[in-house]
């Protein structure tokens, strides 16, 4: 009874005084859950950002990782951390719009159960292959694959974001090849590196140095544009019957559901005042990705349609979803 009217009288007098949440946030250290291992992507953003966030709240910013389960573990936790703000989630987001169609049941629901706060960044796939596979482009690997129907491997990690890209692929290709499962994008990388795989779709944060040395070679890019630091390497949808193909990593950010609206709209607002600074674009550069913001409303709509977009693929294409 003590604790309930002493919520109540807190409400009251932040009505009365016009106080909002959001007003006094942050006042201790915010957690920001990577559910990947130490090292990736979501780490590294995690902790750039961070730092951006303590100089500019002073607050730290604690990167907590839980991997496991393709990123589940993560997800679950966040979505089950008090709604306050000082607890979010950094990750490859597109990997959260499939995990719906991949999985059987989740201990969790996108839109129920977390908040979008904000899209922070994009890499694209490149489409790789063994040196000696005779394929220099996207025209010459599909006839190749049209003539030696399921001869061609594709090293993937099954149910991940590159899997289902070239899931993608050979749907609207009118391909097909054998999927050779792997545990993870370097797994993948090193199946094509040493001939045992043939074809890849990877970040090409973990493609490009391979491709520079002569050990990989550049097929096609999956963004919508040709890549500044690939210039000769063209878009996949720059193959006719390809158009508007794009697929790769996108990160960004979420709360547990029910975080008021207006720590929602701080956090996103900071963020991507951070995103546009030149030093962080100038890191991002480095790494093959580019800042890709989106408010809470934008980034909750493409979450919505990523899901139902592979949603449909997998209906379309009879993929079997996994037991967890």
């Amino acid at each position: 009874m003590r604790s309930v009217v002493a919520s109540v009288l807190g409400c009251t007098f932040m009505i009365l005084s016009g106080a909002t949440p959001a007003q006094n946030y942050p006042s201790k250290p915010i957690r920001i859950i990577v559910p990947y291992p130490p090292g990736g992507t979501s780490d590294i953003m995690t902790r750039m950002i961070g730092q951006k966030l303590t100089e500019s709240w002073g607050q730290s910013i604690l990167a907590d990782s839980r991997p496991g389960a393709a990123g589940i573990i993560g997800v679950e936790l966040t979505a089950r951390a008090p709604a306050d703000g000082y607890t979010l989630v950094l990750m490859d987001v597109g990997n959260l719009t499939i995990m719906p169609s991949v999985f059987r049941k989740l201990p969790f629901d996108m839109v129920r159960d977390l908040a979008p706060v904000g899209m922070v960044t994009y890499s694209p796939h490149l489409l790789s292959a063994h040196p000696a596979v005779p394929a220099n482009n996207v025209k010459e690997l599909i006839a190749l694959a049209k003539k030696q129907p399921g001869k061609l491997n594709y090293a993937t990690g099954l149910g991940t974001a590159p899997h289902f890209a070239g899931m993608l692929f050979t749907q609207r290709a009118g391909i097909k090849w054998t999927d050779v499962p792997g545990k993870g994008g370097q797994q993948s990388m090193l199946q094509v590196l040493t001939g045992e795989c043939d074809i890849l779709f990877l970040g090409i944060l973990q493609s490009i140095a391979h491709v520079k040395s002569g050990r990989a070679k550049a097929l096609a890019i999956s963004s919508a544009k040709r890549d500044p630091s690939l210039p000769d390497v063209p878009t996949v949808g720059e193959t006719p019957g390809l158009e508007g193909f794009v697929t790769g990593s996108w990160q960004g950010i979420l709360a547990p559901a029910k975080t008021p609206p207006d720590i929602v709209a701080k956090v996103s607002a900071e963020v991507s005042r951070i995103m546009n600074l030149p030093d962080i674009k100038a890191k991002l550069a480095d790494q093959g990705t580019a800042p890709l913001v989106m408010n809470p409303a934008e980034f909750g709509k493409w979450l919505v349609e990523q899901r139902d977009r592979w949603a449909k693929l997998v209906k379309e294409t009879g993929f079997k979803p996994l037991e967890q």
